[in-house]
């Protein structure tokens, strides 16, 4: 074979090597960019989550007059046996 087609034939195959690695690096960024947007998204739901439920948990916590601390002297154990059940 001549030198001039084996100095195309090589490169054409760097070229390619090249282009190759230039190609990867440009797809893995853009992988990269959007697995970072959506644990950031799946965060900020999660996060909406616990706050919907804290409010849910202190609006029924405001609504019933239960105590559940043991060591209160207005401790009912049957008030708060009604409000488990009523609860499930």
């Amino acid at each position: 074979m001549s030198t001039t087609l084996n100095v195309a034939r090589y490169s054409a195959l760097l070229s390619g090597v090249f282009y190759g690695i230039y190609h990867r690096r440009s797809l893995q960024k853009a992988h990269d960019q959007d697995k970072e947007h959506h644990a950031i998204h799946q965060r900020e739901q999660l996060i909406a989550q616990a706050k919907d439920a804290w409010r849910q948990k202190q609006e029924s916590a405001k609504g019933s007059d239960v105590i559940t601390n043991p060591e209160d002297p207005r401790f009912d154990l049957e008030k708060l046996v009604a409000k488990w059940e009523k609860d499930l």
